[in-house]
């Protein structure tokens, strides 16, 4: 059985203790090689396009280029015979660029909206621990199959540490967020992210990417000005996803937008196959269009034949001008 973990003051937790805390770490470095080795080549028929840095992501603190295809693999340790896959996240105060007119000042996990993509095989044990330096109390709340201790949803005071542990199941897509009320605040600012279970077999290789979309409520009146992917209005919109001519897609897809009750996604020139939820090893639709209700998350998967500028966006047209709009540059083989 998993241990139960209470709220504790960070100060009375030692780095130390936190990665030693009785854990028997069991040939780490060897099995992080191992692990990669293995990731490698699962990847080995994949060719991803080199990320081109650019100026505009100077002033943020991360790169919305990078979040696309940064996956967390935590620190692997072996406990009792079980994988554990342990991650460090801090809940903090960020101000974020959202164009050239606006400042804002997000609730971000590890200086990035949105936050981490964590990622494990569903049956290891994923291991959270989470930091608040935030001045307001912030929890997290996983989706997915775990005991009500580990829920999230107490609040966590500035300068308190906790920790979450659950076997990560089922496998597919869940996300992740703040739980502390207002909810829809605490995610609106920010506090959101993906946590991905891969099943045992794992999927076919790909281009993997993540685009989580989201909206800004810049004058607290509960209806949004401004809209993403990743983080950032336009940013894919001014700096298109590079991807390879004939080469298989696979998007973790998720919808963290509030105040809208739907929001759709639409590719253009092409369609798409649909796994609900991450939940299916095999397609249960074929389009161009899906809906997605907040928290609602699939994954598609698509190839472009033809090279050249595709345009992806929410089928609602005043989300997508006012930000949730991005272009993927199909390039040769």
């Amino acid at each position: 059985m998993l241990p139960s973990y209470k709220l504790i003051n960070q100060n009375s937790w030692t780095r130390r203790q936190l990665l030693v805390r009785g854990v028997t770490v069991l040939g780490a470095s060897a099995l992080g090689t191992a692990i990669a080795l293995q990731n490698n080549r699962s990847l080995a028929a994949v060719k991803i396009p080199p990320i081109k840095e650019t100026t505009s992501t100077s002033n943020l603190g991360f790169n919305p280029m990078s979040v696309l295809r940064d996956f967390d693999y935590g620190k692997v340790k072996r406990e009792n015979g079980r994988t554990i896959r342990e991650f460090e996240v801090t809940a903090n105060s960020s101000p974020i660029q959202l164009n050239s007119a606006i400042s804002f000042v997000s609730w971000s996990l590890n200086n990035r909206v949105p936050g981490p993509t964590f990622r494990a095989k569903e049956g290891e044990i994923i291991r959270v621990i989470f930091h608040n330096e935030d001045g307001s109390s912030h929890s997290i709340h996983f989706h997915g199959v775990h005991r009500s201790e580990m829920d999230g949803i107490e609040p966590i005071r500035r300068g308190e540490t906790t920790v979450y542990e659950f076997e990560a199941k089922p496998y597919g897509v869940h996300p992740y967020h703040c739980h502390v009320a207002p909810i829809t605040r605490h995610i609106s600012k920010g506090l959101y992210g993906l946590l991905i279970v891969d099943p045992p077999q794992g999927r076919p290789p790909a281009d993997e990417m993540v685009l989580v979309m989201s909206g800004y409520d810049l004058d607290d009146n509960e209806q949004n000005e401004l809209y993403a992917f990743n983080g950032i209005p336009n940013f894919y919109r001014d700096n298109p996803i590079a991807i390879y001519q004939n080469q298989l897609i696979r998007i973790y897809l998720l919808n963290m937008i509030e105040f809208d009750p739907a929001i759709t996604f639409h590719i253009h020139a092409n369609m798409f196959q649909v796994y609900r939820t991450g939940r299916t090893l095999k397609p249960c639709e074929e389009s161009d269009v899906i809906t997605l209700g907040t928290a609602e998350r699939h994954i598609i998967e698509f190839t472009y034949t033809y090279p050249g500028r595709y345009m992806f966006h929410p089928h609602q047209d005043y989300i997508a001008e006012n930000g949730c709009m991005g272009w993927f540059e199909v390039i040769s083989s």
